[in-house]
């Protein structure tokens, strides 16, 4: 069964930082790419950062470069988002998805449940 538990999310006060996990089962993050996107309230989700190991291609939002770093411990089958100097903006509830192919625009066809993230001014 394939399954995507993320967590580490909480609230943290502005410029804080915090460190999402997304543990993978039923497949590998050697042969999927994975991806962290997010959901505020009242807006539409959005691709924050993706990685493909086999394709060696990664993406990151402009809004948290320099700010957000993706990673993948591929022996732990777990992807990470290390998030500093958090905003307001930032807050949302954030997603792990994979795929064989990922689109950091749409999205994958495995999801986690989401981890909320606040971030208080």
């Amino acid at each position: 069964e394939v399954q995507l538990v993320e967590s580490g999310g909480g609230l943290v006060q502005t410029g804080g930082s915090l460190r999402l996990s997304c543990a993978a089962s039923g497949f590998s993050f050697d042969d999927y790419a994975v991806g962290w996107f997010r959901q505020a309230p009242g807006k539409e989700r959005e691709g924050v950062s993706c990685i493909s190991s086999s394709a060696g291609s990664t993406y990151l939002r402009n809004s948290v470069k320099g700010r957000f770093t993706m990673s993948i411990n591929n022996a732990k089958n777990t992807a990470y988002l290390q998030m500093n100097n958090l905003k307001p903006e930032d807050t949302a509830v954030y997603y792990c998805t994979a795929a064989l192919i990922l689109d950091c625009s749409d999205g994958g066809d495995y999801w986690g449940q989401g981890t909320q993230v606040t971030v208080s001014s």
